[in-house]
């Protein structure tokens, strides 16, 4: 460990920026050297006489300026070459966004590799790709989808298959087929954030129904069956966003069976379906007949291909929603189709796969070693946490808290279908951003949650 005391004297910005100035003015004079091992935060404060808290900041704003790096259970350490990076906050890179629940960006440069040699080989014909095609995807396109949806079990017959321009497309579609301005859909009392927002759009009012361990409660769902006359139940049964559960099959088969005695069409928003390599089989292999099934690609290969399966209940449901999602959005990208295809049929899909689990564990594995056991919810392969807040932290206080040191993460407001939402955070461990910043926010997060609000701030 070296002997570092910065000098604070000739700065009068706040001491958290002061410490990180100097850090920085001490890698450029030579003072600090690449691997150098900053004394302990706790050490530090007591040498300048500060709070422990100003001084953990000041190391965060360093590992966000890329100046140092922080290692579980072994210190701080100087980073170096300093490299330019560019981010959309001014050259200054955030600590870590957790707020996107993404899965984690390949970084293999052999799958890489593969997945260019794909795009490539797509490209071989791209003028065909520029040009409009019919609704609903092409035959190729439909027999790789097939192939993608045979895993969960699911066998459709092509007039109920649908390759459109991704799963939020699809619910909008779905939604507007299934209900009016006015009508009651029902969904999870906690629920993914975009069926409010579509639901909204809509003018459809979106009930949530209690919840427990093995997610909506059967009582809540057959009461509000014969008092609300829902026109559909919308679902997110694997890894559900946010609370991470996973639906077992016993309970969807009640839920089925009370969607079935009501006459209720389901929406099963299967997103993170693929990603665990044994899930429950799909509600719509339990209940075809009833099942809008929906397949997004976004979790379990890339959100940037805009591309989800539908499956319909029937060829009959099939025709308005078409017209439907023709009228919104004309067809889906025939290039990134062609693209999801390629990877499909010769194998990069299920590398791209086996990638998101290894990656994802890993990172489940930080957070268990990081955060106290019991504080978080969270399954091996989801790629969110989520946070039941101790008091007398508040989730508007706790996500502002973060976000002033450059971390994102979603309050419980944003998944409440209508109102009441717990003290709670989603925190997201994918996305573009590597294991040591998840770390380093992770290891702030957990010293936050160890002090009250009022010591743990850092507004000044």
């Amino acid at each position: 460990m070296v002997d570092w005391t910065p000098d604070l004297t000739r700065s009068d910005k706040p001491r958290y920026l002061a410490i990180a100035e100097a850090i920085a003015e001490d890698i450029g004079n030579g003072r600090l050297s690449a691997g150098d091992r900053l004394p302990p935060q706790r050490q530090l404060a007591a040498r300048l006489a500060m709070d422990f808290t100003t001084v953990a900041r000041g190391y965060v704003e360093a590992q966000r300026r890329g100046l140092v790096a922080s290692r579980v259970g072994q210190g701080t350490f100087v980073k170096a070459p300093l490299r330019q990076q560019s981010t959309a906050r001014g050259g200054v890179p955030a600590l870590a966004d957790l707020s996107m629940n993404l899965p984690p960006e390949p970084d293999d440069p052999a799958l890489l590799a593969r997945m260019r040699e794909g795009v490539a080989e797509v490209s071989a014909d791209l003028v065909a790709l520029l040009r409009y095609q019919g609704f609903g995807g092409s035959r190729s396109d439909k027999a790789a989808a097939a192939s993608w949806l045979a895993r969960r079990g699911l066998a459709p017959a092509p007039e109920r298959l649908f390759v459109v321009p991704g799963a939020h497309s699809a619910l909008l579609g779905i939604l507007s087929v299934l209900a009016r301005p006015g009508d009651v859909v029902l969904a999870e009392a906690l629920s993914y954030p975009g069926i409010r927002l579509i639901a909204a759009q809509l003018g459809i009012r979106l009930v949530g129904l209690a919840m427990d361990g093995d997610g909506v409660e059967p009582g809540a769902f057959d009461e509000a069956c014969r008092t609300l006359q829902p026109k559909a139940l919308y679902l997110n049964p694997v890894l559900h966003n946010p609370t991470t559960l996973t639906v077992p099959e016993a309970r969807r088969a009640e839920l089925a069976a009370i969607a079935r005695r009501h006459r209720i069409a389901i929406i099963e928003d299967d997103a993170y379906g693929f990603v665990p390599a044994a899930p429950p089989p799909p509600l719509a292999a339990i209940a075809p007949e009833l099942t809008w099934h929906v397949a997004g690609l976004s979790k379990c290969i890339g959100a940037g291909l805009r591309i989800a399966y539908v499956v319909a209940p029937d060829a009959r449901s099939g025709w308005p929603f078409a017209a439907a999602l023709r009228a919104a959005s004309v067809m889906a990208s025939p290039l990134t189709a062609a693209i999801a295809t390629h990877w499909i049929e010769d194998g990069t899909a299920d590398a791209i796969l086996r990638f998101l689990r290894t990656e994802t564990a890993a990172r489940q594995r930080l957070a268990a070693e990081i955060l106290a056991p019991g504080s978080y919810r969270a399954d091996p392969l989801s790629f969110n946490l989520w946070l039941e807040l101790p008091a007398p932290w508040t989730r508007s206080a706790f996500a502002g808290h973060m976000q002033s040191t450059g971390i994102g993460v979603v309050a419980s407001d944003a998944f409440a279908a209508d109102g009441n939402p717990p003290e709670a955070v989603r925190v997201c461990l994918g996305g573009p951003q590597g294991r040591d910043a998840i770390r380093g926010a992770l290891e702030f997060m957990a010293h936050a949650l160890g002090h009250p609000p009022e010591v743990s701030s850092t507004f000044l």
